[in-house]
């Protein structure tokens, strides 16, 4: 569960997020806005990558604004980028086992947990290959599974599903949609896709100009008429 209260977090005179309250404890949120609404910076916040002017954030009941960003993965925070971090010259095994390098784990299950994350991304088939061979789609995938090993406590998605067709889609869609059974860990799914927001997220947080416009049910935050004025421009 991540709780915010009165977080502010602003770039010298320009306040980007703006005294933000927000209780996501759906298994899979969403969150959604224009461009600009600070959706970015509030993952960049989460991750550890820029300071807090006020205000609290925790989860799971821990304080999260006190750690640093290698604590925090070590805690259980993992994301995705709008461009894949995949490199390039090592297999899509060896790009999963980089990421256990980094985050506490037992030696002894090592292989088997990144076996069962290359699984569960559909990646098994291409376990040996290059970074550099993948297509797009798989390297998305690979995104997926680096976040899944080291026992993941909250998983921050940054538009997963940008240029990928209607199949590819779904089957993201799928994999992303079974984490919380399948390993224990919410999901924060950022994503211009709104069919996408609407098929996986049971809750969805609406930012706009660093506020919150709306938060709750998705299906109900999708049809309200300040949301559509907004967002999806109706």
């Amino acid at each position: 569960m991540i709780e915010i209260r009165g977080l502010t977090v602003a770039f010298g005179a320009v306040t980007v997020i703006d005294a933000l309250d927000a209780v996501l404890d759906a298994p899979v949120c969403g969150l959604i806005g224009p461009n600009g609404a600070g959706k970015t910076t509030l993952v960049n916040l989460l991750s550890g990558f820029v300071p807090a002017r006020s205000g609290e954030v925790r989860v799971d009941g821990m304080g999260l604004l006190g750690m640093n960003a290698a604590r925090r993965v070590r805690f259980g925070l993992r994301r995705s980028f709008q461009t894949e971090q995949v490199v390039e010259d090592l297999s899509v095994w060896d790009n999963v086992q980089s990421m256990l390098d980094h985050v506490p784990h037992r030696r002894d299950q090592a292989d088997a947990q990144v076996l069962r994350a290359l699984a569960h991304a559909g990646l098994l088939d291409c376990a040996e290959v290059p970074g550099a061979e993948l297509d797009l789609f798989r390297r998305r995938m690979v995104e997926v599974a680096k976040a899944l090993v080291g026992t993941p406590r909250l998983i921050l998605f940054d538009e997963p599903g940008a240029g990928l067709d209607e199949r590819e889609s779904r089957v993201l869609r799928d994999a992303i949609a079974a984490i919380p059974d399948a390993f224990g860990a919410q999901v924060l799914l950022i994503d211009h896709d709104v069919d996408l927001i609407a098929a996986i997220c049971t809750q969805t947080l609406v930012l706009d100009f660093g506020r919150r416009l709306a938060l709750g049910a998705t299906r109900s935050v999708l049809d309200d008429p300040l949301v559509r004025q907004a967002y999806l421009g109706a």
